[in-house]
């Protein structure tokens, strides 16, 4: 087992991926899972993506609140950890 290489400039143990930007892409191309893509949430991207088309614009609702959950309570990149601020 190895350790992750060191990031200058970041806590230990948080992502290099923010908050801030995970949450603004999820609000404006929360349609095509742009804030998901971002954090390395491939699947649930994907998924965004089909909703939003299957339901004709409709389920990019889903993008937009979860947008806002990112910016309001956090989340975390694909590995689990916290994204930075």
């Amino acid at each position: 087992m190895t350790t992750p290489p060191y990031q200058p400039g970041y806590a230990p143990g948080y992502s290099d991926k923010s908050k801030v930007v995970a949450g603004i892409l999820g609000i404006l191309l929360g349609t095509f899972g742009a804030g998901r893509f971002y954090t390395g949430h491939t699947k649930i991207a994907v998924l965004q993506l089909v909703v939003s088309f299957v339901t004709c614009g409709v389920g990019a609702l889903w993008g937009v609140i979860d947008g806002i959950l990112i910016l309001v309570n956090g989340g975390t990149d694909a590995q689990g950890r916290p994204l930075r601020d």
